[in-house]
């Protein structure tokens, strides 16, 4: 069995369990919209897969059998309604889905998930309204 990327496993847990969330759905449209790429002409509002770093997380034991991951993603909700409510209030439905909760990833075992921060900003363009919700996690293969 080949061995998975760990940020890629992180990734595809993290778009699964949004993308089932029935309160985002709600703020977001009848279908999921949870992206690594945005189809063309795609409304918002959207969540998209933002900065993501991973880092060596090796405890010191065996170096052939104790490895893990600890990453930091990002996430960001993008928005044009007017004002930053509906951005906020979408970025506090993925802390709820996502901090402190248990995912399942191909070929490791998430170790923790937590919640970092929340920000929302006005684009340059003066209309889009961009939340980003930073989380840490920690990995390792199983």
């Amino acid at each position: 069995m080949p061995v998975t990327d760990p940020a890629l496993a992180l990734q595809a847990a993290i778009i699964a369990r949004l993308s089932t969330d029935t309160s985002l759905t709600a703020l977001t449209g009848s279908q999921p919209r949870v992206f690594d790429f945005v189809p063309p002409r795609t409304k918002s509002p959207y969540v998209t897969i933002g900065q993501t770093l991973e880092r060596d997380w090796a405890t010191g034991g065996d170096p052939a059998t104790d490895t893990g991951a600890e990453h930091t993603l990002t996430l960001h909700v993008w928005s044009r309604a007017n004002g930053r409510r509906e951005a906020a209030e979408i970025a506090a439905v993925i802390r709820a889905a996502l901090h402190d909760q248990s995912l399942t990833l191909t070929g490791h075992r998430l170790v923790n998930l937590r919640h970092e921060f929340t920000e929302t900003r006005r684009e340059t363009d003066g209309e889009t309204i961009r939340g980003l919700v930073r989380f840490r996690a920690v990995t390792e293969p199983l």
